[in-house]
């Protein structure tokens, strides 16, 4: 008994009468107490409130995706934050456009493939609907994939002989996947997608119509797609995701309060500005043409019938909504990853120093959805497209070619001052020129053939014998 010395009488008493209930009753007792080492980890009421399924990522939103993804529009659609939102993300990852390049060792090559490729995806050639260019595209699908989670480009084969490239791009929204499938063969389908015995997706089953299309003949058909001829764009967050939920997920419920709650603080302003008198009539009733009290409005004269009083109620009073407003917002963009400053617009508080600061974090977020979101996952996949193409129109094997992608230059604060902190971190050899040029959104290639271009067109004027060089500033010594 002395390895029990912690157990309590009736566990002894237990443990005399049946040793296999005792020692059960006491392990158990061991394991809780080692549970309830963490507060987190026990059962009280301080953890009421959250729930944690043990499910894997894509289970954890199955129940509720559909939903979310209404909900997220809906509030795009009225609640001006959320739209806000949407705009500042957009706004900063897509801007003009991530600009495509195409390089390779055979300088040729690379220049004939760019010649035919580059002026088709800036064309609205490229899409399917002959609506967007690339650069509109990337907005779209970073507007599809902040109000739902994802969004899936599909390659189309154009069969026109007059066509730049056997290619066009359709953007699908995610209702298009059809999540009413369960097997296709010996593979099995979930939410759409078909995965093959390694668990590698192979095919999307995509309806040809939208499922909420506003049409006269609605045809619920899908299709099955290759994997090869479609891109899915979403928000991995953990490992095996294959579905992506609508980033307002963290913060719908606060935004939606919190558009309630301003509603409600302009009614109440409403309220306060409706000063109107009322007229008390006697036997003979309002009079012909007279308003009623249901025609109570601010300024009006309105009449009572006779017999009635009017009592006004005194709403409650609600202070501190500037408070409740910018400490909400910051919330909301905390849940987001961008900063309070560009949600609100409220400039009021900030300085060089604290504006910088918080767009450090903002800006690591931004370069984390265009390498990792838009450029790998969608940006990437086109050009992957654009070259099959390019190969295809050509009718002959061309020399191996890769395709960069330049982000839009990112917003300077104070370029007086940020400015010259680069180009001494240049001149220390801290980094180079052309990651520089590259991550203000420019292309150094681009660059260098322009800078060559504007001395040939605008040649030095020739030096006379014996007068002094130009110092850097362009005056003689």
């Amino acid at each position: 008994m002395k390895h029990f010395s912690n157990a309590s009488m009736l566990d002894r008493a237990i443990l005399s009468i049946s040793p296999i209930k005792g020692l059960s009753r006491i392990q158990a007792k061991a394991k809780a107490n080692i549970l309830m080492n963490y507060d987190a980890g026990g059962m009280g009421r301080r953890v009421k409130g959250i729930r944690g399924p043990a499910t894997d990522a894509d289970a954890a939103s199955l129940g509720s995706r559909r939903v979310l993804r209404q909900r997220s529009r809906d509030l795009i659609r009225n609640a001006p934050f959320a739209k806000r939102a949407q705009s500042v993300v957009t706004n900063n990852v897509v801007g003009a456009g991530i600009a495509p390049s195409i390089t390779g060792s055979n300088k040729k090559a690379a220049t004939d493939a760019a010649a035919v490729i580059l002026p088709f995806m800036q064309s609205t050639e490229i899409d399917a609907h002959r609506a967007m260019n690339f650069a509109t595209m990337q907005s779209v699908v970073s507007n599809s994939l902040f109000e739902s989670g994802e969004v899936l480009a599909l390659r189309r084969t154009r069969d026109d002989p007059g066509a730049t490239l056997p290619l066009a791009v359709e953007i699908l929204e995610i209702d298009h996947l059809d999540s009413t499938l369960q097997t296709h063969g010996q593979n099995e389908v979930v939410d759409g997608i078909e995965y093959d015995a390694s668990g590698i997706a192979v095919a999307y089953h995509i309806f040809e119509q939208h499922p909420g299309a506003a049409v006269r003949r609605l045809t619920l058909k899908s299709k099955r797609v290759p994997a090869s001829d479609v891109l899915h764009i979403r928000r991995i967050d953990r490992p095996g995701q294959m579905r992506g939920v609508p980033w307002l997920a963290p913060v719908m419920v606060t935004l939606s309060e919190m558009r309630d709650y301003q509603e409600a603080q302009i009614l109440k302003q409403k309220i306060s500005a409706l000063l109107a008198g009322v007229v008390e009539t006697g036997d003979e009733g309002i009079p012909e043409g007279a308003s009623g009290l249901d025609e109570l409005a601010p300024g009006a004269f309105v009449y009572t019938e006779a017999g009635q009083k009017v009592t006004f109620t005194t709403p409650p009073k609600v202070d501190d909504y500037n408070i409740v407003m910018r400490l909400g917002l910051w919330a909301v963009a905390m849940g987001i990853g961008i900063t309070g400053e560009s949600l609100s617009g409220d400039l009021s508080n900030v300085n060089f120093s604290s504006m910088r600061a918080g767009r450090l974090e903002m800006d690591k977020n931004i370069e984390t959805w265009q390498e990792q979101i838009l450029i790998s996952q969608f940006c990437a996949g086109v050009g992957r497209w654009a070259m099959d193409a390019y190969r295809l129109k050509s009718g002959r094997p061309v020399s191996p070619l890769q395709m960069g992608w330049t982000a839009q230059r990112r917003a300077l604060i104070d370029p007086t001052k940020e400015i010259p902190a680069i180009i001494k971190k240049i001149e220390a050899g801290l980094t180079s020129l052309s990651r520089e040029q590259r991550a203000m959104g420019l292309d150094p290639d681009t660059i260098a053939r322009e800078r060559l271009e504007d001395a040939a067109r605008n040649p030095a004027p020739p030096v006379e014998p014996g007068a002094a060089p130009e110092n850097e500033k362009g005056k003689r010594a």
